[in-house]
């Protein structure tokens, strides 16, 4: 994942649901935001994994067509079948060098780290390529039990060069204290799909662009 033009860029989450239509409003938010989505996170639940990969194969050339780093959550044997860009571990999914193990030294590894600095420091240690605060907001998306502070995304940035995802309920409303603490990336799904994808992304560009000057 690469920082090009705003401080601040998306990481866009998918739904649970990508069948359907989903791969075209994939495209349209993509290129409804292009340099500002950077990279985006596959994440299906309670599917086996030949159908995960059949799924995945159409959103991931879409990625690549954009050079948009396609994420797998939570599952590296299917990061490496699908030769994603990387995967996301929460704190139960293996640790970022079985990962690198797996997937080799190219692979994003992001490692869900709540609100702790302890787990963070972890996570870098063992080799992480990002790391993931949050849920900073209630989220629809997910249940969440830990709310950091923005002070936490601060913190961090002050004190290493690993970037930090901000998650959790993230609107183009709410997000510019997280790019003000100095987020690399806003970690976003409800808000840009449950509703007009292509007007949200341009709604957080804007949002993200005036934070950012604000600053």
């Amino acid at each position: 994942m690469s920082d090009q033009t705003l401080s601040t860029q998306l990481y866009l989450i998918s739904p649970l649901d990508v069948s359907g239509d989903f791969p075209q409003r994939l495209e349209r938010a993509l290129d409804a935001g292009p340099g500002l989505i950077t990279a985006f996170q596959f994440r299906v639940k309670d599917t086996d994994q030949h159908e995960a990969a059949r799924l995945a194969e159409p959103l991931q050339a879409i990625c690549a067509a954009r050079d948009v780093a396609f994420i797998v959550n939570d599952s590296i044997a299917l990061a490496k079948r699908l030769k994603a860009d990387g995967v996301h571990l929460g704190q139960k999914d293996g640790c970022p060098k079985e990962a690198r193990q797996e997937l080799g030294p190219h692979a994003q590894i992001g490692v869900t780290c709540h609100d702790s600095r302890h787990l963070a420091m972890e996570a870098g240690e063992a080799g992480a390529d990002y790391v993931a605060f949050g849920a900073f907001y209630p989220s629809t998306t997910k249940e969440t039990e830990h709310r950091p502070e923005p002070e936490l995304l601060s913190w961090w940035t002050q004190l290493f060069e690993i970037p930090s995802v901000a998650i959790g309920g993230i609107t183009p409303q709410n997000c510019a204290p997280l790019v003000e603490a100095g987020a690399d990336f806003l970690a976003v799904s409800g808000a840009v799909w449950n509703g007009d994808e292509v007007q949200a992304v341009k709604d957080f560009a804007k949002a993200i662009a005036k934070a950012s000057a604000d600053q």
